[in-house]
This record gives structure tokens, sequence and C-alpha cells, in this order.
């Protein structure tokens, strides 16, 4: 019970931390530009961590704003998660080579994290999962690519371990999503 309490703390000062942050430039170009499966370092590690940042603040938002119960311990293990993997993208860019960076939200991400606050309260759960079936999908895509294709092998390594956990939680969300 310490333990989630203290996790649910870390994450919680991380995303207030990382909110203001701005994006990584790589990772908006290439966003931009319609590629949202990047090969370089730069910009996977920006888009990757980004991701990461989405998926902590709109489940801290689905724990205390979510009514199903279901949608609630969805949205722990996506901060749990989702924390975890950050660390881990973090260490992998340090060993490849890359200054420290800070998160921050896409301006997509933004969008959406903007809506799901805007949300009323009788959808919030619909609105919260059908953005994590898109957010996923897309996180999939991203690491699934680098894991393969990208141009850091430590990176590439943390991406190839991402995949199937992004995968686990798209294909819970689905399910949430379709019984709900």
């Amino acid at each position: 019970m310490r333990a989630k309490l203290l996790l649910a703390a870390a994450a919680a000062s991380l995303s207030i931390a990382l909110g203001a942050c701005v994006p990584n430039e790589a990772a908006v170009t290439a966003a931009a530009s319609g590629d949202m499966t990047p090969t370089t370092r730069d910009a996977y590690v920006g888009m990757a961590a980004a991701s990461d940042l989405y998926e902590i603040q709109s489940s801290q938002l689905a724990r205390s704003r979510g009514r199903s119960p279901a949608v609630r311990d969805f949205a722990q293990m996506m901060i749990t998660d989702h924390t975890n993997t950050t660390q881990q993208l973090m260490m992998a860019a340090r060993a490849a080579g890359m200054p420290p960076m800070t998160p921050a939200l896409l301006p997509m991400q933004q969008q959406m994290l903007d809506q799901l606050r805007a949300a009323p309260a009788g959808n919030f759960d619909r609105v919260y999962l059908d953005q994590q079936v898109q957010a996923h999908q897309m996180a999939l895509a991203l690491h699934s690519n680098y894991a393969q294709n990208g141009d850091a092998p430590p990176l590439r390594q943390v991406a190839g371990a991402a995949a199937p956990i992004v995968q686990q939680h798209f294909d819970r969300v689905r399910q949430l999503a379709s019984s709900g």
C-alpha cells in the first residue's frame, strides 16, 4: 500500500512538474509532417515521452473523474506503467548519448487533454476510453516501428520492451470500450 502511495505521489509530481514544458522540437517537426513513427532517436524520444506524459495526465483525470471502477483501475495501471516506461526511456536516451530532456505534450495530445477536461461527467468515461484507444494505437505503431528501424540500439531495446506493454493496454482498453 505504501509503495502504491509513493508511486502515485511520484507520478503526480512528475506530471505537475512536466505539465508546462515545451515539446521536443524533433518530435513536433515529425508530428507536423505527419510522421508519427520516426526512426531518429530525437524524434522517437520526444514522441514516446509525450505519449507517456499524455497517458499519465489523462489517467490522473480518469482516476478522479471516472465513474466506472474498471475505468479507474485501468487509469491507475496507465499511471504506473507509463511512469515506468518514461524512466526506462530516459535511461536509454542517456545511454544513447542524448542530453537530459523533459517530456512535454505534443499539440494534438494537449487538445485531447483539453477535450477530456471539458467532457461532461456523464460522458467522461466514454471520452477517456475513446482517447485511450487512439493513443495506444499510435503508441504501439511508434514503439513497434522504432524497435525494428530505429537508429539507436539502447532505444530500440526500450521500444521493443514497451511495445508488448502498450499492446496489453490497447487490448484492455478496447475491451473496456466495447463493454461500456
